[in-house]
């Protein structure tokens, strides 16, 4: 049987909290995976959603999951997606389940008009790489990362 993806529901909020403590421990960022389920469930199922997510299902079982929310590129003028996590547990990888996650986001973002997919992957995670590059994506290697956060972003917001 083929893998099948799905959009979540807010019945599906023990499964992503499960899927995203399981992300942060194989990137080894347990220590900061800090969301709690309600919160999860106010921001990807509430009044005003932040983000969605879509899982992944082999045989009935959920086996992961993508999040992901919109950006907007204004050199291109069009919405863009961008996926936040990607995950597949362990013992499915190598059944197309990430591939299969992958290919419905680019679906989505060509019928939601965007003009790309982009995502951010760990250094380290050389299997990810690999896997990235297999379909046909580059890197953005002169580009860097630049996050405020804590005790920094309040005080910038106080400035």
């Amino acid at each position: 049987m083929s893998v099948t993806i799905r959009a979540a529901t807010r019945q599906d909020i023990d499964l992503i909290h499960r899927f995203i403590a399981a992300l942060a421990d194989y990137e080894r960022l347990a220590d900061e995976a800090r969301a709690d389920k309600a919160e999860l469930a106010q921001h990807l199922f509430g009044e005003r959603p932040m983000a969605e997510v879509l899982i992944a299902e082999h045989e009935g079982a959920a086996v992961g999951f993508a999040l992901f929310f919109h950006n907007f590129s204004t050199f291109e003028g069009k919405p863009g997606l961008y996926l936040e996590d990607l995950f597949v547990v362990p013992q499915a990888r190598g059944l197309g389940a990430g591939k299969a996650l992958l290919a419905h986001l680019a679906k989505l973002a060509v019928e939601r008009g965007c003009a790309r997919l982009e995502w951010s992957v760990l250094d380290w995670n050389e299997p990810a790489i690999d896997f990235y590059r297999s379909i046909g994506a580059r890197s953005m290697d002169e580009w860097t990362v630049n996050r405020v956060d804590g005790a920094a972003l309040r005080a910038l917001a106080d400035s």
